[in-house]
């Protein structure tokens, strides 16, 4: 794939994490992602601001890549009140507590990321620019496929019903009779 290919487009996209105090003594700091940045430079959890206790970090830029058979997934995204895209972190011992993974529009890949339990997914805000960018690359890209009902296989039906049960088990009546009909005739 090259950086021409119809099938995805890509646009850097840095991550901006907030440090706060943590709310009990055993966590000293509460992380959260907090901003997006498009067309960001490389960066290793680089100090922006900081005022008091509060800082916040450029902690790295990874390419958003937007995928042509995702288009249905980034139109939910879209349909949102808050349109967001989900930064996934890997947690890591040392200086900083995680490192970043991915940015996706995707919810759907964002879910599996959560679903694993491994990796932290974060869900931030898209700023307005990247919403339209977004939104282009969808309406460029969604094909609606309307629903089509099945229709049942024939060859699957059972044809005849005559009462018998399984077909497997030999059987001389009717296997829905009463058995209190048994009981009366004195069979067992």
């Amino acid at each position: 794939m090259t950086a021409t290919d119809p099938r995805f487009e890509t646009l850097p996209v840095g991550v901006v994490m907030q440090r706060k105090p943590g709310v009990t003594r055993w966590q000293a700091w509460a992380w959260r992602a907090s901003a997006l940045l498009l067309g960001a430079g490389p960066a290793d959890w680089k100090l922006l601001r900081e005022e008091g206790d509060v800082a916040e970090y450029h902690i790295g830029t990874v390419p958003m890549t937007l995928w042509r058979t995702d288009a249905e997934a980034y139109r939910v995204n879209l349909a949102e009140p808050v349109v967001c895209a989900y930064v996934v972190l890997q947690p890591e011992r040392g200086t900083f507590p995680y490192r970043l993974k991915l940015v996706t529009a995707n919810p759907n890949e964002a879910m599996q990321y959560a679903e694993g339990g491994e990796e932290l997914v974060e869900k931030v805000a898209m700023p307005p620019p990247l919403v339209a960018w977004v939104q282009d690359w969808t309406d460029r890209h969604f094909v609606d496929e309307p629903f089509q009902k099945r229709k049942r296989k024939r060859h699957l039906e059972d044809l005849v019903e005559d009462g018998k049960g399984d077909a497997r088990i030999s059987q001389v009546s009717d296997v829905y009779r009463a058995p209190s009909r048994d009981r009366k005739l004195g069979s067992s």
